[in-house]
């Protein structure tokens, strides 16, 4: 009978933590069919950085003239500040983060968090090499998309390329964002 009452305890338990730690790490995976790229150097990635498409969602609806800057955090994290102007509000809206590696720091995988424990994936699947003057970006499920660069307007090559990768990794295209940088 002991047994029996400490397997239902242990079981009462676990249930709840079980279901914590995964709605905790449950968002730090990849996307069905994506590849982070590899041979990623953060020092070439931190800096300034302007969004110029991405997929709708409520944390960014309704702002233009969005950019993403990362800098070295003291405890070997990214800083991330998210800015974008809401024309609606005619304001300002900022939110700060973290970032972390999810595994090695060659591989352009980070979890990043803007809110106490709950991170969620930052996935870097193509980025131009030479200069790393943009990249796509997406997260642990295919309704996250970004397209990033260093300067506020890309040519229409770089857009094209975006349009055909994301198609063929099956995101939703038609549902795109292209911000206004102004």
């Amino acid at each position: 009978m002991r047994l029996i009452l400490d397997t239902k305890f242990s079981n009462m338990w676990f249930k709840p933590l079980f279901a914590i730690f995964l709605l905790l790490n449950g968002c730090v995976g990849v996307a069905p069919g994506i590849t982070p790229i590899t041979e990623f150097e953060l020092e070439r990635y931190l800096g300034k950085w302007y969004e110029i498409a991405r997929l709708d969602h409520s944390f960014e609806r309704g702002l233009d003239n969005v950019t993403a800057e990362y800098s070295l955090r003291s405890d070997g994290g990214v800083a991330v500040v998210n800015r974008g102007y809401s024309r609606k509000d005619d304001d300002w809206k900022t939110a700060k983060g973290k970032a972390y590696f999810v595994s090695d720091e060659n591989v352009a995988h980070l979890k990043v968090s803007f809110f106490g424990p709950f991170y969620g994936s930052y996935v870097i699947f193509e980025l131009e090499q030479k200069g790393y003057e943009y990249a796509f970006v997406t997260s642990y499920k295919k309704s996250y998309l970004w397209l990033l660069s260093r300067s506020p307007h890309v040519d229409q090559e770089v857009i094209d390329n975006f349009l055909r990768t994301a198609k063929k990794f099956g995101f939703q295209t038609s549902d795109l964002i292209f911000v206004e940088q102004y």
